[in-house]
């Protein structure tokens, strides 16, 4: 009769054994579940940043100083889930080949875990296959080409900011609303962010191209000045102008289509509508009327004045970028990418690959302090365009007021 109990109380006990075993590895699921690719530690999170601190296009470097700014502020507030931030920002003068050879250093010499926020059309279409290949993270574009909302094709790329192409389109149907018969004057940058606006403009247009747009010249980023591409599009007879610029040619334009006495109704691409950088260099009076779009909040419009997201912004600028001026909106851009970026990293918790990082940055819901109110991040593993909507602003000589409704992208 003692046999079979003793097997009874063995089995019991085997039993109990396993169950203690279970709830012990049911205990300490955190540890077992921390990974990382390269870039990521227990401590630290590296992350890769490239924008033109000089050249061409230097203007924009502003973008970079603020999301430094940022994340030091982050860092200064215990980091992302424990993790201080290194952000390894470089120079490439807007130069692609450049653009090539600071990305390679980032990826296979610093072992970042992501390129974050790398700016401009022709530079990052320089890297897109590159960074693919490699399976790195290229997250927030800091350029509105369509192709950077393409997941099948490049998984690992994803843009951030509302389409050149949608921009494109929401002016060209402006034009067709309130001026049905105008004779349209483009002049753009001839690369693929001035053919990414143009393609949404004419797509829009349609067939009337044809007897609309009486002349479309181009310019390259080294040109001195674009004095010569204005007197023809001027001679042209144009009373719209479509100007596909950036900060510094923009500025140029704005100045010498007042100088010329040429009093067209001028469309700006949004990345050159900056107050601060742009138009208050060209002179506010010249600038008054100009036409653009927004999906950010302008720090100088009272219309915010007093609101805790404008609050906490020009706190953020006063204490971690002193330097920058706070009513640039290329600081704003800089300031929103930044806040994207640590809300991806928070959703990955401590799962720190590559994998989950794009996975996180494709479950995005959230809105932004400084996104223009109606505006939001979303995305999806089917959608890679994460601030779609904008909106029509003019510039009445000191601000810009908004023109007509939130457009969807």
């Amino acid at each position: 009769m003692s046999a079979p109990v003793t097997q009874g109380l063995s089995r019991r006990h085997l039993i109990a054994a396993v169950a203690a075993a279970s709830a012990i590895a049911a205990a300490l699921p955190a540890q077992a579940q921390k990974k990382y690719s390269t870039g990521a530690t227990d401590t630290e999170i590296k992350l890769g940043h490239i924008v033109p601190y000089s050249g061409p296009v230097s203007a924009y470097g502003t973008i970079g100083k603020t999301i430094a700014g940022y994340f030091t502020k982050v860092n200064a507030e215990g980091g992302v889930n424990g993790r201080k931030i290194k952000l390894i920002s470089l120079d490439d003068a807007y130069n692609p080949a450049k653009t090539v050879e600071v990305t390679r250093k980032l990826v296979e010499e610093e072992e970042v875990l992501a390129m974050f926020a790398p700016l401009g059309t022709a530079q990052n279409a320089a890297i897109q296959k590159y960074m693919n290949a490699k399976k790195v993270p290229h997250l927030f574009l800091a350029t509105g080409a369509t192709r950077w909302g393409n997941p099948k094709e490049f998984p690992w790329t994803m843009g951030w900011q509302p389409t050149y192409t949608a921009e494109g389109r929401a002016y060209a149907r402006q034009i067709l609303e309130t001026k049905p018969n105008a004779k349209i004057a483009i002049l753009m940058q001839n690369d693929d962010f001035g053919k990414d606006y143009l393609r949404g403009f004419m797509e829009v247009l349609g067939d009337k191209a044809k007897t609309m747009v009486v002349a479309n010249l181009t310019y390259e980023t080294s040109d001195p000045t674009i004095d010569s591409q204005l007197l023809s599009l001027k001679a042209s007879g144009a009373d719209v102008f479509f100007d596909i610029s950036t900060p510094k040619f923009a500025a140029q334009a704005i100045r010498k289509v007042a100088e010329l006495g040429w009093k067209p109704t001028h469309y700006l691409a949004s990345v050159s509508q900056s107050a601060a950088a742009v138009l208050k260099p060209a002179g506010f009076e010249n600038a008054t009327g100009i036409i653009s779009s927004a999906y950010l909040r302008d720090p100088s419009d009272p219309a915010h004045a007093g609101t805790r997201e404008l609050a906490d912004y020009l706190a953020f600028m006063k204490q971690y970028y002193p330097a920058g001026d706070p009513n640039d909106t290329l600081n704003v851009i800089g300031y929103s990418l930044a806040q994207t970026m640590v809300q991806t990293l928070k959703q990955c918790g401590d799962n720190l690959t590559h994998e989950n990082l794009m996975k996180q940055a494709a479950n995005l819901s959230m809105t932004l302090p400084m996104l223009y109110p109606g505006i939001e991040v979303k995305t999806s593993p089917e959608d890679f365009y994460p601030v779609s909507k904008i909106q029509l602003i003019r510039f009445n000589g000191s601000r810009y007021e908004p023109v007509g409704k939130v457009l969807p992208g």
